[in-house]
């Protein structure tokens, strides 16, 4: 008769942090693919310079206020973002509450200037290839921005209600803010591909 082998894993947490969450891994995969969806655009954007005579297409360079203000807004957040990380890593719930208040408004701003994005590019999404790719690029990043907004916000809601004082909300929080570092970081090369490679 075979021996059984038992463990008692009973006194295991219910949720770990960082990389002992499948949250992070999750999330982890989830930015790998949309990298390679905004690496993919980036080589349509080189891909259609190659092909066109003059780059940009019936346009003058984009001006380069709007999109260099949301530059910079973007990486100021990327301070408190990461205290916010740092504080959920502690569970200073109080501290939590109030970067997590901080970034809703770190991420509300960037919405700003990039209102202002689109007409300075001073083309249409369909007058042209050039004019497809630039709206396309922005309108993604755009898209990243709202949803780590959106999420922001229901964290915030969620650690200001009964739900607030356990592992997996601080692992959520630690997971958005990796989440948010990788939308500002995104925003880089993109940034300089629709406002810099024009200019060369």
């Amino acid at each position: 008769m075979k021996e059984r082998i038992a463990l008692d894993l009973s006194k295991l947490p219910l949720h770990g942090m960082g990389s002992a969450s499948l949250t992070f891994w999750g999330t982890g995969a989830f930015m790998l693919i949309e990298g390679m969806g905004f690496a993919l655009t980036i080589a349509v954007y080189f891909y259609l310079m190659s092909l066109a005579p003059r780059w940009p297409i019936e346009a003058p360079p984009p001006d380069l206020l709007p999109g260099t203000i949301l530059t910079l807004s973007l990486l100021v957040s990327i301070v408190p973002n990461m205290l916010v990380s740092r504080w959920a890593q502690r569970k200073e719930l109080r501290k939590v509450r109030l970067g997590l208040i901080a970034m809703v408004f770190m991420g509300a701003i960037p919405l700003i200037p990039r209102v202002f994005e689109f007409p300075a590019l001073h083309i249409s999404w369909d007058d042209d290839a050039y004019g497809s790719i630039v709206w396309t690029i922005l309108g993604l990043h755009t898209t990243h921005i709202v949803t780590d907004l959106i999420d922001t916000i229901v964290l915030a809601c969620l650690m200001f209600s009964k739900h607030t004082d356990n592992a997996r909300r601080y692992g959520d929080v630690e997971d958005n803010a990796l989440y948010w570092n990788f939308v500002v970081l995104t925003w880089l090369p993109l940034y300089g591909c629709i406002y810099w490679v024009p200019r060369l």
